[in-house]
Formats: C-alpha cells, structure tokens, sequence
C-alpha cells in the first residue's frame, strides 16, 4: 500500500514539475432516472446528488477528468403521464455510487492563466463504472437482493467560468448510458423472478448540478512536446 501511495505521490510531484495546472474541487445538484418506472422526462432532477472531482488541465482546450458521484435515485409510476404505467402504480429507489474518467473538451480556449475571466461551454465523455443494489419487483413491492456493478457511458454537456482567482463555476448536465436494464427492478438477472417493460432498452441515469473546482499549478507551456 505504500508502495502504491508513494508512486502516485511521485507522479503527481513529476506533472507539477513539468508545468500542468490542476483543479480539484466538488458537484452537487441532483439525480433522475430514465427506463421502465416512473416519468420519462429526461432531465427532471428528484433526488440530491454530491460527488468530488479532479481535472489535468492538458491544453487550454482539453483536460483529463476523474470523478467520484453518488445519488438515491427513484422512480414512481404516478409521476408519469402514460396512463399504463400511472395505473401500475410502481415504484423504487436505489442507490448510485460511480467512478468516471474521461476528456473533457472546451468550446473556447480556457487558459486559466489570463487575468481576465474566462468563459467556455464543454462537453466530456469517458468511461463510468458503479455500484447499485440488484431489486426486482414481487407482487407490487420492490425487494432488494444484493449489490451489482455495471458500466456505463457518460455523456455531458455544460458551461464553466473563472469567476475568481484560482476558482472556475460550472454548470452541467450528464447522462449516463447504462449497460443493464435492472436499476429499476424491471428485469432482474434470476428468470425465476418477474419481468416487465422494455426488456431491450436499456436504464439511463442523469446528474444535473454545479460544479466548484479549485485551480492550482504552475503555469504551463501550452506546446508540442
């Protein structure tokens, strides 16, 4: 373990030295869900979201980008406005733990080192991996059997400034793509327990928030190496 600690120390201490610039900083905002309980409304924030992240600023117009987000989320067939799944009355929660890293791209050169404020939209994508509890749904009432992990695909689209020194605000909202159709209870991996809905389509999830990141490191040469 410490043999891990110390590479990771010595390979944070060599990117300083070699002039990146760093943010680190905090999400919070909210969480909605997209599959077979509840509304289908795609960006409809229901649940309190909260993560922590990191940016490795490679160029004023791209970053390497880590992240860490959890959120409850849920659904409820009366919030619908299709009358079948109103009518089915179900329901559930669970819960979100996910781990992203991916490339953030800038619209706008975003050189954090000019002293006037900066302003750019962004998008970033990657690779997510998370946690959630495995549930299916029995006679109405939802049940909880485990934990499962999954991948997913975030996909991300936002607007950020440097409002102050050494402080940047975003703004975002980021879909995920899952690749299971049982966040909801709606298909449970057991064929002995019950189905329903879209068995080809797979859950979608959503973070919307805003994002307060803390900027630090040399100033970098933005050129070919």
């Amino acid at each position: 373990m410490s043999k891990i600690f110390i590479s990771f120390l010595c390979f944070f201490t060599f990117n300083s030295i070699h002039a990146q610039i760093h943010e680190i900083g905090l999400f919070l905002g909210g969480s909605n869900y997209i599959g077979d309980v509840g509304s289908t409304t795609y960006i409809s924030p229901n649940e309190p979201a909260f993560g922590i992240l990191y940016k490795w600023n490679k160029s004023p117009r791209h970053a390497y980008r880590f992240s860490y987000t959890q959120s409850q989320i849920s659904g409820n067939d009366h919030d619908s406005k299709e009358p079948s799944r109103h009518n089915r009355g179900y329901s559930f929660t669970n819960n979100i733990k996910e781990l992203s890293a991916g490339l953030e791209f800038n619209f706008f050169d975003f050189n954090l080192h000019e002293e006037r404020p900066k302003f750019t939209p962004y998008v970033y994508s990657g690779l997510s991996y998370f946690m959630y509890n495995n549930l299916y749904i029995n006679a109405g009432e939802t049940q909880k059997k485990g934990t499962k992990s999954a991948i997913a695909i975030p996909m991300t689209l936002g607007v950020k400034t440097s409002f102050a020194r050494n402080f940047v605000l975003g703004l975002e909202t980021g879909a995920r793509y899952t690749f299971t159709d049982n966040i909801d209870g709606s298909n449970p991996s057991d064929s002995s327990l019950p189905k329903f809905g879209n068995l080809n389509n797979n859950d979608w999830y959503v973070f919307t928030g805003i994002t307060l990141t803390y900027t630090f490191g040399k100033k970098p040469c933005y050129c070919a190496d």
